[in-house]
């Protein structure tokens, strides 16, 4: 006990010094609001909300250290033991989350259709740069700009020469992984924080050429009109004329029936790029790849071409980008700059992070909790506040989404504090001379997995 007290007087000191930092941070982004008034803007204070937050940063801040200073208990599983019993139930999460996805559309809200919607998008998106960051370990800041590649090229080949949906998907993607490639020749010799840099200039500057070539993407103004996908020509029209998916079957048109093909057909990109990404993870590129990401010399020294590995890297990643960008485009029939910005880069990569780098299923778990448990969570918010007529409830379920990059930050630092790995840390080897055995994590955070 006379040594757990002055361990517990330091962490308790420890998070008073937190709090004190976090209500300097917080106080002037969290505490003041401007408001509109009879004589223009003012400022109103919160103290209420500041406080919320510095008492939430204080109690964590005490949490974590005092779960850090607890002694490991000797008896229980070792890391490999768990690792094999997350990787073994992982393929069970796994059909589940599948068998759901499938089956979602069976419950005919628009609502839940169209949050899984963009659940799947940042899902395909977060495999895609799992190629790049998670396997080969380049960090790359501005994949937006694959992403904006591929919706502009839709965009415009789709409204200037009539092409449709299944043409164009293709090509959006193969000039986004041309531009990836492109992007690599110039950080061939860079790596960690200068090639996170090169790459986040380089978002910016896609953003910006988007934002003043006038001519040719109508600059802030963005492209509208775009057509939306077919199903073998059939169009999915209110008319339920010919041509029409409502006359060619005979059922009466309703808007659900749009949301739930395009629902699918992002279903089916998904799949296909989880499929691709595992298929090429088992070949000799994706052993490449991840003899890159763990030493670039010792990569060197075997004979690897880390040229051309760096370069494929970035050209796949950004083809299932463009992928994503292209069905961006054709789901909102309208894009313009402000859709690709930083934002979306940060927040693709924080998914990435939090799931574990080169995880399948933890990008996906990531993508599922980042995005979509948001929504639940300001749904559930919206509920209590209707059901209890209380308008505290109300008031935080409106202002939720205005802090939602604050939430995604504080995700961060709680899962770089109790699982540096992200959610799923172990590893399984592309090759094994027996039986396939589950890297445990504390192996791989050294290097050695």
């Amino acid at each position: 006990m006379a040594a757990a007290r002055p361990a517990g007087m330091t962490a308790l000191r420890d998070a008073l010094i937190a709090a004190v930092v976090a209500l300097g941070l917080f106080a002037p982004l969290v505490g003041l609001v401007t408001t509109n008034g009879e004589h223009g803007l003012s400022l109103t204070a919160r103290p209420v909300a500041t406080a919320v937050v510095v008492g939430i940063v204080f109690v964590g801040r005490l949490l974590i250290l005092l779960w850090r200073g607890r002694a490991r208990r000797e008896a229980g599983p070792t890391g490999r033991a768990v690792a094999e019993r997350v990787g073994h139930r992982s393929k069970y999460i796994a059909w589940a989350l599948l068998v759901a996805a499938v089956a979602l559309p069976l419950t005919g809200s628009r609502y839940y259709i169209d949050l899984a919607t963009l659940v799947l998008t940042y899902i395909m998106l977060g495999w895609g740069l799992n190629i790049v960051v998670g396997l080969a370990g380049l960090l790359d800041l501005g994949y937006v700009a694959f992403y904006a590649v591929g919706a502009y090229s839709y965009a415009l080949l789709a409204t200037t020469f009539g092409l449709g949906f299944w043409v164009c998907l293709p090509l959006a993607g193969i000039l986004a992984a041309l531009w990836g490639v492109l992007l690599g020749f110039p950080v061939l010799r860079l790596r960690g924080d200068y090639l996170a840099i090169v790459t986040l200039a380089f978002g910016e500057i896609i953003r910006i050429v988007l934002n003043n070539w006038v001519s040719l993407t109508n600059g802030p103004n963005g492209i509208s009109g775009i057509p939306r996908p077919t199903l073998f020509g059939l169009a999915f029209s209110m008319d339920g004329g010919p041509g029409s998916f409502g006359g060619f079957f005979g059922v009466e048109p309703a808007v659900i029936q749009r949301i739930i093909f395009i629902y699918y057909v992002i279903l089916g990109l998904a799949l296909l790029t989880n499929f691709v990404s595992l298929r090429l993870r088992s070949l000799p590129l994706g052993r490449a790849w991840e003899a890159l990401r763990e030493d670039e010399v010792a990569c060197r020294s075997l004979g690897i071409n880390v040229r051309n590995t760096k370069l494929t890297a970035f050209g796949i990643g950004a083809l299932f980008g463009g992928f994503a960008g292209a069905f961006f485009a054709t789901r909102q029939a309208f894009i313009s700059p402000e859709s690709f910005t930083f934002i979306e880069s940060a927040t693709v990569l924080a998914i990435v992070v939090l799931g574990g780098l080169g995880s399948q299923l933890g990008v996906a778990l990531a993508a599922i909790v980042m995005v979509g448990g948001l929504e639940a969570l300001r749904d559930f918010l919206s509920f209590l506040g209707d059901q209890m007529n209380s308008p505290i409830f109300a008031g935080i379920a409106s202002e939720l989404p205005l802090f939602r990059m604050l939430i995604f930050g504080l995700a961060l630092v709680v899962m770089m504090v109790l699982r540096p790995r992200g959610l799923i840390t172990g590893r399984r080897p592309s090759v094994a001379l027996t039986k396939v055995r589950e890297i445990p994590p504390e192996i791989v955070a050294e290097s050695r997995g």
